[in-house]
């Protein structure tokens, strides 16, 4: 019989993973102090066939974001998109490694209907200061329980209401604003645990600015030829 408590390291890295997985559009880089992976390691997820097909259903939702980010014109539809993400266990690993906890489960798929309002994304990158609010989002996921991606699945739902405040066109802040959460009593006790909060709230958060910023400074520019003139 398995006991029904989980151990402060789980609650601490699923915690953590919810955090990394809240970023689900924003794949993050691979920074100079991030260890590279070592030469028998498998492929990148996104080097084949299902990866290369993920990147390429997440393209037109990039190129709708991307095009109120550089283009600045507040002329237009507001956006609206599905997206989809595998995250690999390697990727997690890295990301929670960074408050210090070690990610216990596999791979983990997430979807969301993406929506933001063009006003905001171009006052983000255009006005001096400027505190983003954005909608609530559901994301949901997947989680392998086992590593090698074979054995049970954890179903998991969670809203976020994110907000990020930009000045000079970078953000600089971030707050995920956390909401509901369906799960199974392991992962759901273990995400709100506020000893977990507590332990990985602000490096993740940090994390997710970097990443917003390197999408808009260098993700962008890999679609800049395909934005409308």
């Amino acid at each position: 019989m398995h006991s029904s408590r989980t151990n402060p390291a789980r609650k601490r890295a699923l915690a953590a993973s919810l955090a990394a997985l809240s970023a689900l559009l924003l794949p993050p880089p691979v920074r100079a102090e991030d260890p590279k992976p070592a030469a028998s390691a498998q492929p990148a997820f996104e080097t084949t066939e299902e990866g290369k097909k993920e990147k390429e259903f997440r393209k037109a939702c990039k190129i709708k974001i991307c095009d109120a980010f550089l283009n600045k014109k507040t002329a237009g539809d507001d956006i609206s998109c599905p997206v989809l993400k595998t995250w690999q266990m390697e990727t997690i690993t890295r990301i929670v490694g960074k408050a210090g906890v070690t990610w216990p489960l596999g791979h983990a798929r997430c979807k969301a209907d993406l929506k933001f309002k063009r006003e905001t994304l171009v006052k983000a990158v255009s006005e001096p200061e400027y505190e983003a609010s954005f909608d609530k989002h559901t994301i949901d996921c997947e989680l392998d329980k086992d590593k090698d991606g074979k054995g049970d699945k954890y179903a998991m739902k969670f809203d976020i209401n994110p907000k990020v405040t930009f000045k000079q066109g970078k953000a600089v802040k971030a707050s995920l604003g956390w909401g509901n959460i369906e799960a199974p009593a392991l992962v759901k006790g273990a995400m709100w645990s506020a000893t977990a909060v507590d332990n990985t709230f602000g490096v993740l958060q940090g994390s997710i600015v970097e990443d917003i910023n390197d999408f808009i400074d260098k993700k962008c520019l890999e679609v800049k030829d395909e934005l409308p003139k």
